[in-house]
Formats: structure tokens, sequence, C-alpha cells
């Protein structure tokens, strides 16, 4: 397998022509092999030891109609979630504002839909709008969407839309069956042709095989232009839900540390330019594992308590990791009126200050 040299620019690394043996190959490497060359990509694209840190709040929970086997909030599962409402425009743009603070850069909103009703658009466009007015890289998930509701989602300004394939194509109706894998990639057809970038990764530790995840990152890697981020998780098993129970009885299905990193290392190796994120399950990961992860080329973290409605780090124990690490949290990007207001001269500002 013709390995990319870390001279090479970013056109000549992004490649769409993997095939699964290749992938398979990586795989295989021996661990420190395949990670030392995760690394190297990922150096030779981004900067080293910068991780982002993004905030997901769920701003619709519970009663989704599609039976997802790992979710809480589809109405197939017992997981004692209770459908909720839309949250109002002006709570989820105050949540985002704390995230802020707290130095999150990027807002992720997620509604448990199968898809967005024309009716809520328009709630979800000034989210939208609110949340790029305070200076944050804007992303939604809410199912899958039309041509015309991603347009008016561009049109808004949103830079990313998460959609997950989830695992392999061959795997996919094992896990879900009220839409196809077509259907998934459909929908990313619509959102790429928007103009919006795409966020889309999967599920690892859902009882399947590498053969799986080589499926998995060879599906996205593919793609006509690669998701410019992309979300790899390790299953939260939540009783009630169908891989949850299933899991609690065999958990030998559930993936090992090690196979976890080396498929960060080929999601990295293979999609050189996007944002590979470290998201569900990291609660359950050791800090080493997570360490692995970052050198492996991973580049971002959902920080916070809570992921939708799985259980998350949190934080002050992230804070507390980074430090450890040495690693530095993607600087907070100013708005147009903090800039404005560095500017003004200290009396000029005093005077605006009192009207």
């Amino acid at each position: 397998m013709t390995q990319p040299r870390t001279d090479q620019p970013l056109s000549d690394w992004a490649r769409n022509d993997w095939t699964r043996e290749e992938i398979a190959a990586l795989f295989d490497l021996p661990f420190t092999e395949l990670v030392f060359r995760a690394a190297e990509v990922h150096r030779a694209n981004h900067p080293a030891n910068e991780v982002q840190l993004s905030t997901l709040l769920s701003i619709k929970t519970g009663g989704c109609q599609e039976d997802c086997g790992y979710c809480a909030q589809s109405v197939k599962a017992d997981s004692g979630i209770k459908a909720t409402k839309l949250l109002a425009v002006q709570e989820v743009l105050q949540r985002a504002a704390q995230a802020r603070d707290n130095g999150s850069t990027r807002f992720c909103m997620g509604a448990a839909w199968r898809n967005p009703k024309d009716r809520d658009m328009p709630a979800i466009i000034e989210m939208v709008k609110g949340v790029r007015a305070m200076g944050m890289e804007t992303c939604m998930t809410l199912g899958m969407l039309t041509p015309e509701q991603a347009g008016m989602l561009s049109a808004a300004g949103l830079d990313y839309y998460n959609h997950n394939i989830d695992t392999s194509p061959e795997r996919y109706d094992q896990v879900i069956t009220t839409r196809t894998m077509e259907d998934r990639l459909d929908t990313l057809s619509n959102v790429r042709m928007a103009g919006i970038n795409v966020c889309s990764g999967g599920i690892v530790g859902m009882g399947e095989t590498r053969a799986d995840r080589v499926g998995f990152i060879h599906t996205l890697a593919t793609l006509p232009s690669h998701p410019q981020s992309v979300p790899v998780n390790a299953l939260v098993p939540v009783k009630g839900t169908v891989l949850g129970d299933m899991l609690a009885d065999t958990p030998l299905a559930r993936i090992d540390d090690v196979e976890f990193v080396r498929t960060v290392a080929a999601a990295r190796i293979t999609m050189p330019g996007a944002m590979v994120r470290l998201s569900a399950g990291r609660e359950s990961m050791s800090e080493m594992t997570q360490a692995m992860c970052f050198l492996a080329g991973a580049n971002s973290i959902f920080t916070g308590d809570k992921l939708l409605t799985a259980p998350n780090a949190g934080d002050d124990n992230d804070a507390a990791m980074f430090a450890r690490l040495g690693l530095k949290a993607m600087a907070v990007q100013q708005t147009e009126a903090e800039v404005a207001a560095e500017r003004m001269p200290k009396g000029c500002a005093k005077l605006e200050a009192f009207g």
C-alpha cells in the first residue's frame, strides 16, 4: 500500500479512491506504526496539540419515530426518556453563550426527529443566526433533510450539518430498520449541495466486527468530498435500548481501547483534512486512552456534563486532562462587537457604556 509523504500538500493526501483492502491494511498495522503514521498525517495538516472544544445541546428530546438500536430517544426504546417540545430560541442562545464562556468554539444543536417539520424551521433558523452572531461555529442535527430545508439552513449561515452513517453498509439494517444507508447518504448529498460542511461519523462498539469498522471508514472516505467533521463515538449502552440490553448480556462484544484508537487513526489517515471528534463514550475512557486518540489525530471533543441524553466527562475534568497532557483549546473567536470595543479608546468606551 502506497503511503503519502509528510511533505505532500493536503490536496494530494485527500484521496477519495481508498479501497477496503487498503483500509484493512491500515487496521492490521502494528499499533505503534499505525499511530505514528496517523500522527504524521495529523501534524502535516493540523496544528499539533490543539483541540477544539464543542458543546452539544438537545433542543428537542425524545419521541423520535426512528428505531435506532443504540438510541434512548427512540419511541421504540424503554429508556424512561419522555418527549419534550422544541426549546425556545432564547433558552438555546443562553446555553450557547454559557458554552462560549466555557471555551467552546462550536455549538451543536440536536433534535430527536426523523426529519424537521416546516413549522419548526423558523425557530431553527433563528437559533443558527443567534449562535453565529456570538462568533461560534454552528452545527445542527435534525434527522433527514430535503434539498429545500438544506437550502434554508445554508441561507441562515449554518456551518455544519451532522448526519451520521453509524456503521458499515452491511451492518446498517441490523442497527436501524426505519431508514436506509441510502437515506443517510441522500441527506449528506443535500447538505453538500447546499454548501454546508458535512459532519458525519458513527458509533463503534455495537457488536460489529473489524470488517464493519473498515466498511464504515471506507464509506466516509470515498464520498465525493470528505466530511469536514468526523465524530467517532463509542457506544454508551443504555438500558431499555436494543443494543444496550444486548451488550449488557454480551460485554465482550464491546470495543476495546486499542481497537478504538485504531479506528481514530484510520479515520485521520484516510480523511486528513477532517476534524476528527472524540464524541460519546469518553466518560468511560481512561485519560491515557484519550491521550492516544489525540496522538492518533483526534482534534476535537464534546465537553460538558451531557451529550444529548448521555453522560459526558465534564468541563473541569477536561481542563485538568488538558493541563496534564499539555493540550491547548482552540481559541474562541471574537465577535464584531468585541473587536470594536477593543479598538475603541478607553474614554470612548466609558462614554459608550453610559449611552
